[in-house]
């Protein structure tokens, strides 16, 4: 990237936090992850659309992160700038309903709705990663899925350079997909329409979900979560890797979770050349045995 330290200042100047040559290993759940050449943090959400057009204007290239969840990124340099929207964390309640800003942790949110004892969110209390992450890639678990609770999410358009709300039905929702994957629409934030409910049912329902989550999913170990998608709806892929006995199998520091097959755990220093031959692996084994394409969940920043 040129004139790297005439960058770097006009971003801190607009009021982020610079960071230069930062390890995305330190900003991932997994753990892994080489150099960025500048790991940006915008202080509010003014700022952080002053960013996008600055880097816009000057033909930098950027990707946005939240919370780190539901990425792998390779151990080599990569030459651009990372967006991190950790402090755009603001919300407020209306009634029955969250307004929240992209960067806001999840799991947070679902708290929140509890403390307001407010319905709806029980499903996110584990998920990690953030509200915009989570919108973006249409985040689920436990039958609950982003589409069912998103009213309107606010976004920056690019090539207008307009901040507009999208309606439930204009997302285009689906199975890990959203309509924010293939366009120019940076997601700001977002309406959550909830139902009033009962505090301790609410509460009873998180710490149930959160017992199920952690003596299924191995979250003691670094991982970026669910590692593939199903490629139908019936076809439980965790589940087809414990019959195929791959449970347990590694490459280098990389292993198939003993506790969940759908899950590769950074189990001892791995690399991105680890989980990607471990993931090519399965593919592989299942393609031969059930004929089905898997296809991976997390973006990868190769």
């Amino acid at each position: 990237m040129n004139n790297l330290e005439t960058i770097a200042k006009d971003l801190y100047l607009m009021g982020c936090n610079v960071l230069i040559n930062e390890p995305m290993s330190k900003h991932t759940t997994f753990r892994i992850g080489g150099k960025v050449a500048l790991y940006v943090t915008p202080k509010t959400k003014n700022i952080f659309i002053e960013v996008l057009n600055y880097l816009d204007k000057n033909n930098i290239e950027y990707k946005i992160i939240g919370g780190g969840a539901n990425l792998i990124v390779s151990d080599k340099f990569h030459d651009f700038v990372v967006i991190s929207t950790e402090y755009i964390s603001g919300y407020e309640i209306e009634n029955e309903k969250i307004i929240a800003e992209s960067g806001i942790p999840l799991s947070r949110l679902s708290f929140i709705a509890l403390e307001n004892s407010l319905s709806g969110m029980e499903f996110a209390c584990g998920i990690p990663g953030s509200l915009g992450g989570a919108i973006f890639m249409n985040a689920g678990a436990y039958g609950g899925e982003m589409k069912n609770i998103i009213e309107t999410v606010e976004v920056y358009d690019l090539k207008s350079k307009k901040i507009l709300f999208l309606g439930n039905s204009n997302c285009k929702f689906g199975y890990r997909t959203s309509i924010f994957q293939k366009n120019n629409l940076i997601i700001l934030g977002a309406t959550i329409a909830l139902k009033k409910g009962i505090h301790e049912k609410i509460k009873q329902e998180i710490f149930n979900l959160l017992e199920k989550r952690w003596s299924k999913q191995p979250l003691e170990y670094p991982s970026a979560g669910s590692i593939f998608k199903r490629p139908e709806p019936t076809f439980y892929v965790g589940t087809t890797i414990e019959k195929l006995n791959l449970k347990g199998f590694s490459i280098g520091g990389a292993q198939i979770s003993e506790k969940h097959g759908g899950f590769i755990i950074n189990k001892e220093n791995a690399t991105f050349e680890d989980v990607q031959q471990l993931i090519n692996h399965v593919k592989k084994i299942v393609k031969e045995k059930y004929n089905k394409d898997l296809k991976v969940e997390p973006e990868i920043w190769d």
